[in-house]
């Protein structure tokens, strides 16, 4: 499902001169800034994915987005050499004005949820409202997971400890 926003004319010329999509203003005839007599512009879900993906990482306290198995393929995607899915653990509903989130987030051990999940909300609102002219309706945040301070490092050791450990090898982490 694909969705539309006005195609506002704008100067040519550098980035800084394209005009931000608004979800209130109207133009002549009662039409919204997503919809103009003089065309439509589609966004496909897939953008607005991406653009709450990448809004929700921005928070501080996320630590990663996905339930385990979506993580997990990631992981392993990164290893060999693939880019990063920005839109992993983020699911959208899109309909002609309106948007609906759905996030899997992993917090940062120590982080207040509801605080954690408030400010995502804040931020995915924001970024979707402000770059598709779309209203986002509702986000729906699921914290699958906290990650600890030490999960990274115990990986480490794990690893080392499945390549063969000799009974002279001092541990790692004592």
């Amino acid at each position: 499902m694909s969705d539309t926003m006005s195609g506002r004319p704008g100067t040519a010329g550098g980035a800084a001169t394209v005009p931000r999509a608004r979800t209130q203003e109207s133009v002549p005839g009662g039409a919204t800034s997503l919809v103009t007599e003089k065309g439509t512009t589609s966004i496909d879900d897939g953008v607005v994915a991406k653009i709450a993906g990448l809004a929700a990482r921005e928070v501080s306290g996320v630590h990663a987005m996905g339930a385990g198995a979506a993580r997990a393929f990631g992981s392993v995607r990164g290893m060999v050499g693939g880019d990063p899915n920005v839109s992993q653990g983020v699911s959208v509903e899109v309909g002609e004005r309106q948007a609906a989130v759905d996030l899997d987030l992993v917090a940062e051990y120590g982080t207040a949820i509801p605080e954690l999940a408030a400010a995502v909300r804040k931020n995915v609102i924001g970024a979707v409202e402000r770059m598709c002219g779309l209203e986002v309706t509702e986000v729906n945040i699921r914290v699958d997971d906290v990650h600890l301070p030490d999960q990274d490092r115990g990986r480490d050791t794990d690893r080392s400890q499945d390549r063969g450990s000799d009974a002279d090898q001092e541990p790692r982490v004592r």
